[in-house]
């Protein structure tokens, strides 16, 4: 999974207790010895990491974020095209805003699905804050339209399966695993329906569940990060740290944890992953509130991304922020 760097040299014991460049789907573990259970584990979590990153539908497929500023757009990859696709048919449809609601209307002899089924006339298309949000397949399976809500305003959010971001993924990269970086922390509630400010990446502001705040130890200092998700589910962390920037990616990372357990939640920050911005300029990601900008260098988890040449320019089809 990655381009691991290659140790060489005569030292052959030494080079039994270095990280190693190892065979494809093999990752680098510390240069300790490490529980064989505990490096499965993180190796498994890597494996589902990187599969989910590049399903077709994955975040590396998403091609186009366009904001649904008029009543009506056209929409597909021709010139006339008013939300102008970078991949798909010269003409796919029209989308409309009627009061709110957004719909989406077929260009005839165009073979399209609208959660799954075939598209046969107009339809409205629900966002990603309604219960069900609808899906418009397009290109023979290959592309995907679907409405998003931001801040009160609609954007139509693209994906296509041959996006040069996903056929071209340079691979992730990691800091060694390490058993150190998987910490108990001690989970501290807050009271029922505390929410706290988030702020995103284009500047919308949404207040998000705040069921407690989760206090760990680190050579000695204690640390604390206020968690995301809802009351005795499993919790969900935005956070910063020393190495934002610094050899993570600049915008912070993402941390999932199990559900709180007798008052404590393990953290295991070899787990720490890349938002979907690093690998696409059309996503939507949270930031870290002030909370989680934490005076530590976390040297586990995802490194920065950085994409193949060919994929690393971003489109000029990005969509302005509102």
């Amino acid at each position: 999974m990655g381009n691991w760097q290659r140790y060489a040299g005569i030292a052959g014991l030494l080079l039994l207790a270095a990280c190693q460049r190892e065979a494809p789907g093999d990752l680098p573990v510390a240069r300790k010895t490490q529980d064989p259970a505990f490096v499965a584990a993180e190796q498994q979590w890597r494996s589902e990491r990187r599969d989910e990153l590049l399903k077709p539908d994955g975040w590396n497929s998403l091609v186009g974020l366009h904001w649904i500023q008029l009543k009506a757009h056209y929409v597909g990859s021709g010139p006339d095209s008013g939300i102008r696709l970078a991949v798909g048919p010269a003409k796919l449809g029209m989308i409309s805003d009627e009061a709110g609601r957004i719909h989406f209307t077929p260009e005839p002899g165009v073979a399209m699905t609208f959660n799954g089924q075939p598209l046969k006339g107009k339809v409205e298309i629900p966002s990603d804050h309604d219960e069900s949000p609808g899906v418009i397949g397009f290109d023979d399976g290959k592309g995907w339209l679907t409405v998003i809500e931001r801040g009160g305003r609609h954007a139509l959010r693209v994906k296509h399966a041959d996006a040069a971001s996903r056929l071209q993924f340079a691979g992730l990269k990691y800091w060694p695993m390490d058993a150190d970086w998987k910490i108990q922390a001690r989970f501290i509630p807050h009271p029922p329906g505390k929410t706290i400010p988030i702020v995103d990446i284009i500047g919308v502001t949404t207040p998000s569940p705040n069921p407690g705040v989760v206090e760990f130890e680190r050579e000695g200092r204690r640390y604390r990060l206020e968690a995301l998700g809802d009351s005795g589910g499993e919790l969900f962390f935005v956070l910063a740290d020393r190495t934002s920037g610094h050899g993570s990616y600049p915008a912070g990372r993402f941390l999932d944890a199990p559900a709180v357990a007798d008052g404590k939640v393990w953290l295991d920050f070899n787990q720490a992953y890349n938002p979907p911005c690093a690998f696409t300029p059309f996503a939507t990601c949270p930031l870290p509130p002030p909370e989680n900008r934490l005076d530590l260098a976390i040297t586990a988890g995802e490194q920065t991304y950085k994409p193949a040449p060919a994929a690393s320019a971003p489109s000029p089809r990005k969509a302005t922020a509102p």
